[in-house]
């Protein structure tokens, strides 16, 4: 096995752990996994990747901005931008209460676990973001729990749960996003091949909450509907519609934004010039994201050149015997990066051009890979107490008077568990499972 620059050295791997003793260890000496932001993590490995080696400082510069520039982190970082003003335009337009209105309309209050599971499936799957969908969602789930009976964590697990839904398939998450870039594959392919995994996943999850909860007292009627709230909705749909007929993301993106602007202003829910500063603040608040991927470009653009992939692809490689095995190779590596950042975006990055090359090397199907990469983040992502997407959750339900504790949340986190069985039977399911899916994306 061998990289562009045929070396092959462990020591090169040494800012991976300079970056997970400078992120874990301050964090578990804080107790607190969002003390040290990401960024400064990465800057710090950064450092010590320049610091490494016997070439001239401005040398191994090049070599990092090199890293930095590469087409694929170029794109990714475009897209982010994109898919950050996009989502907050929608919202600002109040494209996301209207969301949360209709399918309340459409759910009988028996069902309102699972109704709450697919809302937040539907929600996350269109904006594209599992803790904007949460934190839109928690507090309409627990006030759903104290009014209804049912158990506030079983509520809020199945608000998670729908959450990490729509962040594993959206065409317009950062984690698709990742996915597909560092795999070098469309969307919409990766999307037929994940959809597999994850959809038995949901069912199974969705089964679970109807057997499990029982009818509560009644409910608070949800507000009427109106004209306003189902147009609000077209840049949502539309986005979906497009992205799965091929538009390209940045396009789709771009026109969906100018769509949620447009259809804003003639509702009377946004100006023109609140929805231009909504998207600006929009595209900001993608910065950490935007430096991260930068940072991380950098960092693996040194590490590669310096011999540290080769290595670690020849040793994990040395325990593959088969694309299975890859397949199994690559879950696993991204699921252990996920558990040391607390973030799958950046697990993405860090593992995916490492899963490109094994795939590559054992003559695995991108787009398969692309889904268990993405699909094997979402379960780390979905099940460590300390993400954020678990931790926005108790705090917006705390915030709406309602304390639940960490350890009762996790136990009805069906969906996750769920997608990470689904996922193993994916992979350990062989052979006729990879030539029909192969098939089947070659004559669509």
């Amino acid at each position: 096995m061998t990289t562009s620059t045929g070396r092959s050295d462990g020591r090169a791997l040494l800012p991976f752990a300079v970056f997970l003793l400078f992120y874990l260890g301050l964090s578990l000496w804080s107790g607190d996994f969002y003390a040290v932001p990401m960024p400064t993590a990465f800057i710090a490995a950064s450092a010590a990747a320049l610091i490494m080696g016997k070439k001239p400082l401005e040398e191994k510069v090049e070599i990092y901005a090199r890293g930095m520039g590469n087409s694929n982190i170029m794109l990714m970082v475009l897209i982010f931008i994109l898919a950050g003003a996009f989502a907050a335009v929608a919202k600002g337009s109040g494209a996301v209460d209207s969301a949360v209105l209709i399918a309340r309309h459409l759910i009988p209050d028996r069902l309102l676990a699972s109704g709450i599971f697919l809302v937040s499936c539907f929600i996350s799957l269109a904006i594209g973001t599992s803790c904007g969908t949460i934190a839109a969602l928690v507090p309409i789930a627990a006030g759903l729990a104290a009014n209804s009976g049912i158990s506030a964590p079983l509520m809020l697990g199945a608000v998670v749960g729908g959450a990490m839904f729509g962040d594993n398939l959206s065409m317009i998450s950062d984690t698709t996003i990742a996915a597909t870039r560092t795999q070098e594959t469309a969307m919409k392919d990766k999307f037929r091949v994940n959809i597999r995994i994850a959809l038995p996943a949901a069912l199974a999850a969705l089964v679970i909450y109807f057997f499990t909860v029982k009818s509560g007292s009644a409910v608070p009627e949800p507000a009427p509907l109106a004209l306003r709230d189902f147009l609000l909705i077209l840049p949502y749909a539309a986005i979906l519609v497009c992205a799965l007929c091929g538009l390209n993301v940045m396009l789709l993106l771009f026109a969906g934004t100018v769509a949620a602007l447009i259809i804003g202003s003639c509702c009377g829910t946004l100006t023109l010039l609140k929805g231009v500063g909504i998207a600006g603040k929009g595209t900001l608040d993608m910065a950490e994201t935007l430096i991260v991927a930068l940072l991380a470009g950098g960092l693996l653009g040194m590490i590669r050149h310096n011999g540290g992939i080769s290595w670690l692809i020849s040793k994990i490689g040395s325990s593959i015997r088969s694309a299975r095995g890859c397949e199994l190779g690559c879950a696993a590596l991204v699921v252990l990066v996920n558990l040391f950042t607390a973030n799958n975006t950046v697990a993405i990055v860090v593992a995916g051009p490492v899963a490109r090359d094994l795939g590559a090397e054992y003559g695995c199907d991108k787009r398969r890979i692309a889904a268990i990469l993405d699909s094997a983040s979402c379960v780390a992502q979905g099940l460590i107490p300390y993400g954020a997407q678990i931790l926005i959750a108790l705090g917006a339900a705390k915030s709406s008077g309602i304390a639940v504790p960490v350890n009762e949340l996790l136990g009805t986190l069906y969906y996750p568990m769920l997608l990470g069985a689904a996922l193993v039977i994916f992979i350990i399911a062989g052979g006729f499972a990879r030539k029909r899916e192969k098939g089947d994306i070659a004559n669509a």
